[in-house]
């Protein structure tokens, strides 16, 4: 019987001050040399299919001259350890856990948190492109907590979290509705952190995320969670033309508009271009979500198939993740660390969560229930195509079929059906991978939704500092000369730990972990539980801190 060798993600985690159920990470520390040398041994046995030289197919991507560049990098040039110290000191890690009435064992959710060193700054939800991690994000921190002119540019308190079962958060149950659980999840853990009020942004094209996911949760978040989720930026949603029976007033507008083809009652001329050059999204009881567009396309509805044979070799990732970027961007200029980052990230782990949580969400629609009567607010940014002709001539048509799109125009006037739309941008061109190659894109539409939603909505004002923060080092056994963090240290900056804490305690000192979930801590719980048997005795002294056992990753 072959052995399981699991992921070892060495972590140590403290109590941050004010709360007992969030968690500051010094890192993820380290991944086991086991698991590391087992990669590189799967990598040097790589047995790639044989391909016919010449002529290239016209058919399908013929994928071995990118592959094999990037297997020799990832064994001879890449450094996971590198990677990983450049992770842990660029970005303060937290995790929380949930509790489902559905199952006993806590889920941990893994989140990035800085907050801006600016006092006008919002609280924004930033939700990953699926299945990408949120660690693959770091790189738009700054562009959001610490714009260059504050006077002009909106700052913001951002939290990135990572979604069940993708980077180092827990995978949700089976037969659990994955699209409206999860939303609860962000939504709980924006007010564990003291958001009251928040907002929220995709960060990659809805209409083109597998199985729409990444649309779906920002949907379900401004419909189900209107009171605290004031406003969500949304990109490419899959939006379709008004219905007489659904949006008449709408319906009524477009017919008019489309009739003339002229700029009228909120169309522009541009819609209709990219109408004609796009194509506008179609619906379809035949068509299921995965057969539309972008990496769609690539998806599933039987999870495990594919999992066996990807979580047993790196290289198959490899040519997955490709497969996708193609997709998405097939003239990219991600570098070769890059690449092999969006791998490792989910080999570490192991891809099977992310395929079941996509499977079902390809198997299953989740209907938003509609909390208030009026319209969710949001702002959009809408992608207008290659004005130089068909996106069929571009680089990736060899791997598409005939006359497939790689994304769908959303018409902005098409969402006035069933949301309030505050803001609007028109950016040329395709979404392609968003987040890397355009990432300003996402930030102008969010500060755009924040200044239009901050003069509607008062309640949308500078938030007071959460409850947690970074603590100063981690502490592994004496607790006589803890410090705290200096007063004036801005709380959006995350303390360097000292590498003499990083060493796991001696088997004896070892102290067992806080406990992470509490009947103060359930899902939805946004505020404290009486206890069961008050006490008129003094108040319990704060709780103090301890080290954890090493965690598997996989388990």
């Amino acid at each position: 019987m072959a052995e399981a060798v699991p992921v070892q993600m060495m972590r140590w985690w403290v109590s941050c001050r004010g709360s007992g159920d969030l968690y500051h990470l010094a890192g993820i520390i380290p991944v086991s040399s086991r698991y590391l040398d087992l990669t590189k041994q799967k990598l040097e046995i790589t047995r790639l299919p044989h391909e016919l030289s010449e002529p290239k197919s016209d058919f399908w991507w013929e994928p071995k001259s990118q592959i094999e560049p990037l297997i020799d990098f990832w064994l001879e040039q890449y450094s996971w350890r590198a990677q990983e110290d450049a992770l842990n000191s660029q970005l303060p890690q937290f995790r929380t856990a949930f509790t489902l009435p559905s199952s006993e064992t806590p889920l941990r959710t893994h989140f990035v948190h800085v907050r801006s060193p600016h006092p006008n700054a919002i609280p924004l939800l930033l939700i990953p492109p699926f299945p990408t991690s949120n660690l693959s994000l770091g790189h738009l921190v700054k562009r959001f907590t610490e714009p260059q002119d504050v006077s002009t540019q909106q700052p913001f308190h951002l939290v990135i979290p990572a979604l069940p079962g993708v980077g180092f958060s827990d995978a949700l149950p089976n037969n659990v509705p994955v699209i409206s659980t999860t939303a609860r999840f962000l939504d709980s853990l924006m007010h564990r952190l003291s958001y009251r009020y928040y907002l929220a942004t995709n960060a990659a094209s809805g209409s083109a995320s597998p199985a729409e996911i990444d649309y779906r949760l920002a949907h379900h978040l401004a419909v189900q969670y209107p009171e605290s989720c004031l406003g969500t930026h949304l990109i490419s949603p899959p939006v379709a033309r008004p219905r007489l029976g659904e949006a008449p007033l709408e319906w009524a507008k477009w017919s008019c508009a489309s009739l003339r083809r002229s700029p009228v009652l909120g169309y522009r001329s541009e819609d209709f271009s990219a109408i004609s050059r796009c194509g506008g999204f179609r619906p379809s009881e035949k068509t299921p979500p995965t057969a539309r567009n972008g990496a769609n396309a690539l998806g599933l509805r039987e999870p495990n198939t594919l999992s066996y044979a990807l979580c047993d070799s790196p290289t198959g990732l490899l040519a997955y993740v490709l497969k996708i970027l193609r997709r998405f961007s097939p003239e990219h200029e991600l570098t070769p660390t890059e690449i092999v980052n969006f791998t490792h990230l989910a080999w570490l782990p192991g891809p099977e969560a992310a395929m079941r949580f996509w499977a079902y969400c390809a198997r299953n629609s989740e209907k938003a229930e509609k909390k208030s009567a009026s319209k969710p607010r949001v702002g959009l940014t809408v992608f207008l195509g290659d004005p130089g002709g068909t996106e069929d001539n571009n680089a990736g048509a060899r791997d598409r079929a005939k006359g497939e799109c790689v994304h769908s125009y959303s018409c902005p006037s098409w969402a006035k059906a069933k949301y309030d739309v505050v803001s609007t941008h028109r950016a040329a061109g395709n979404p392609g991978l968003l987040a890397w190659e355009r990432p300003e894109i996402i930030v102008a539409g969010a500060r755009s939704l924040a200044a239009a939603v901050s003069k509607a909505d008062a309640r949308l004002r500078p938030a007071a500092p959460p409850v947690t923060a970074p603590l100063e080092q981690v502490v592994t056994g004496n607790y006589e000369n803890v410090t705290s963090p200096p007063a004036s240290a801005p709380a959006s900056v995350a303390p360097k730990p000292n590498p003499a804490h990083l060493a796991p305690p001696a088997r004896g000192d070892r102290m067992q972990p806080i406990r992470e979930v509490s009947d103060e801590t359930a899902v939805g719980s946004h505020h404290s539980i009486p206890s069961k048997n008050p006490s008129p005795g003094p108040a319990e002294p704060p709780p103090q801190l301890h080290s954890a056992t090493p965690i598997d990753a996989r388990a």
